[in-house]
């Protein structure tokens, strides 16, 4: 009882294609699919890179001290 036979998820589809249209769900998987290319293309461009590389090549060095109080 508690799982969804195959009859129930082509009704959902029929359902949802009524609902929003084969244009509609055309141009959305369009959209989807170009936002996943532009997000795997940032990673892809993130990693090339070392995420301190500020392009100066020069590492700074800081000494931290304790402010005393009184």
């Amino acid at each position: 009882m508690g799982s969804l036979s195959i009859w129930h998820w082509i009704i959902v589809l029929v359902i949802v294609m009524l609902v929003f249209g084969t244009k509609k769900l055309r141009n959305i998987g369009t959209d989807l699919g170009g936002a996943v290319r532009g997000f795997k293309e940032g990673l892809k461009d993130s990693t090339d890179k070392s995420p301190d590389d500020s392009g100066t090549g020069r590492t700074i060095e800081v000494k931290v001290e304790e402010k005393a109080k009184g």
